[in-house]
């Protein structure tokens, strides 16, 4: 399909990296969705309200299935080359997604989420540990923000902690917006299924407690989970679960460092888990705003009629600082009570490892602001280099403290 050089282009400029654009606040706060183009696929209506944006997730009349709305992969909208949940549960639809989601909350249990708090508590300890005896300045991100999540992930599903640099390969090129390469991402995604294939494998033969072991007695017990399927849950789990977290530490420490936030933190630790939620919030953490859902059948969002088959691009960074959800939508408000945030999602595609994030972004912040009472950048905000990536989020963060 030949683009429409008359729609804008999407994602638009920003001021700043964790700052909503201000053509994004004027579609807003001007109601309706607008047409526009993304640098591959068909063009997709952008959905920017929160009341909108919360009906199109929840909505049956919008669905992420592609083919079943009748739209072929290169159609897609995206800022990827192709959808990067593509054959996952985050494209699955009711019943298939219903059916892939009972059998994940058989086994990643809020119970096992908690019993990683310790583990994870020690892990961030042993990484501060490491970057108090190497002495300031320090890159944030390679010595605490990516290994501390990779470590919680690798515990939780059974991973080779050894194995990190090979996933996390694959996991940056699947997400990558760069377009040098359109091949990539797709052979990315076969070497990263092949080597899960190969953990899934060997747990058939030496049963384990990890996550993957018990997807796979799931499998083994007759539970309608196909080997593709069950591969497909430990990639999503396994992506999921280390690169949002990764990128939303430094990203919370650079809007917490900009002003007085992370010393309101020092003073008060209690403040935490309401900082969190707030900066979670605040935190424009996917490029493109969310994964395409499509028009099932005709209907209306905003006084715009969407036609089947039609995609829609939800911005939840627009809806989480939408006035008419939010008071001083703006402001870093840590002790914010009432905050109905969309960032991870909402309906039945809400993150799956939601809790897991929210466990391992307290143990970050609780430890930095305990043992590193005096961070502070290290380089000007204005100087760091973001990834060119579906997650937003600096490639380093030097600090010092």
């Amino acid at each position: 399909m030949t683009a429409n050089p008359a729609l804008p282009s999407f994602p638009f400029p920003a001021d700043h990296p964790l700052g909503v654009a201000a053509d994004l606040r004027r579609i807003r706060d001007h109601g309706a969705p607008v047409r526009v183009r993304l640098p591959f696929g068909r063009p997709a209506w952008l959905v920017t309200r929160y009341d909108d944006v919360r009906r199109v997730l929840t909505a049956p009349e919008f669905g992420r299935d592609a083919h079943r709305a009748g739209v072929a992969p290169h159609e897609i909208p995206g800022v990827t080359p192709r959808d990067p949940a593509a054959d996952s549960l985050l494209s699955l639809d009711p019943p298939d997604h219903s059916r892939l989601r009972r059998l994940v909350s058989r086994v990643f249990t809020p119970r096992r989420v908690e019993d990683l708090r310790p583990r994870a508590q020690a892990l961030a300890d042993r990484l501060v540990d490491r970057l108090l005896a190497d002495g300031p300045p320090a890159d944030l991100v390679e010595h605490f923000a990516l290994p501390l999540p990779v470590g919680v992930v690798c515990d939780l599903l059974g991973v080779p902690a050894a194995d990190r640099e090979l996933f996390r390969g694959h996991t940056e090129t699947l997400l990558s917006t760069d377009p040098g390469d359109p091949e990539a991402a797709a052979r990315a995604r076969t070497a990263l299924d092949d080597y899960l294939a190969g953990l899934v494998a060997r747990r058939a033969h030496t049963p384990t407690d990890d996550l993957i072991g018990a997807l796979v007695r799931l499998r083994d017990s007759g539970d309608r989970l196909s080997d593709p399927e069950l591969v497909s849950l430990v990639r999503t789990l396994l992506i999921a679960g280390h690169e949002t977290t990764a990128n939303l530490i430094p990203d919370f420490l650079v809007l917490l460092l900009a002003g007085d936030g992370y010393c309101e933190l020092v003073a008060d630790p209690e403040r935490v888990p309401s900082a969190v939620e707030e900066l979670l919030r605040l935190t424009p953490l996917i490029t493109m705003g969310s994964f395409p859902r499509f028009a099932l059948k005709d209907v209306e969002i905003g006084g715009v009629r969407v036609r089947a088959g039609e995609a829609v691009i939800v911005e939840l960074s627009a809806a989480n600082r939408d006035p008419g959800a939010f008071a001083f939508p703006e402001t870093l408000d840590l002790l914010r009570e009432e905050n109905p945030h969309l960032a991870f999602g909402f309906g039945v595609h809400r993150c799956v490892g939601a809790a897991l994030a929210r466990v391992e972004l307290q143990v970050a912040l609780r430890t930095l602001v305990r043992r590193l009472p005096r961070l502070a950048l290290a380089k000007h905000p204005d100087d760091l280099v973001w990834r060119d990536s579906v997650v937003r989020g600096p490639r380093e963060l030097p600090v010092t403290w």
